[in-house]
């Protein structure tokens, strides 16, 4: 039988993996709710890199990589870079607006009730899942996990450069 065979877990993890995370190249026309009650639409900000992250309060490695984004964003936020932090659908808003506040969050942070932006970018499943846009709406870096802060700073400055 199939199931029983030894690479049946692995083709198995490859495939949700791959098949449910489509890939995108170009930022989705979309439009984002922050928890102060401001509409952000993607669109708007062509002309500035931003990073886009899918993250949850109860996801240990997006709170390990918050320290990062406050960095990058304190950084180059003056220089044009916009980051906002989607918090999945699954994840309380009082949850997501505490930890907002606790953490002291210089960035966007928005809400994604009805999983339609996850959707737009490519059906995210996995936290954190990161997008790096460039100033012309393509896709630069999609990183699912950590990011690595040092190769992102590269790619920022580049972009920022451009």
């Amino acid at each position: 039988m199939i199931k029983n065979h030894p690479l049946f877990g692995l083709l198995l993890i490859i495939f949700i993996v791959t098949g449910c995370n489509k890939t995108i190249t170009s930022a989705p026309n979309v439009a984002f709710s922050t928890i102060t009650g401001q509409k952000i639409a993607l669109n708007d900000l062509r002309g500035k890199p931003v990073i886009v992250t899918f993250w949850a309060t109860d996801c240990s490695s997006c709170i390990e990589e918050i320290p990062a984004l406050i960095n990058l964003y304190n950084r180059y936020h003056g220089s044009g870079l916009e980051i906002i932090a989607v918090a999945m659908h699954y994840d309380p808003p009082n949850h997501v607006i505490e930890m907002t506040k606790d953490r002291q969050l210089p960035y966007n942070v928005a809400l994604d009730m009805t999983s339609e932006i996850a959707e737009a970018f490519g059906g995210i499943m996995f936290t954190p899942s990161t997008f790096l846009l460039a100033p012309d709406g393509s896709v630069v870096k999609k990183q699912i996990g950590l990011f690595d802060q040092e190769k992102m700073n590269t790619l920022i400055v580049s972009l920022l450069k451009g």
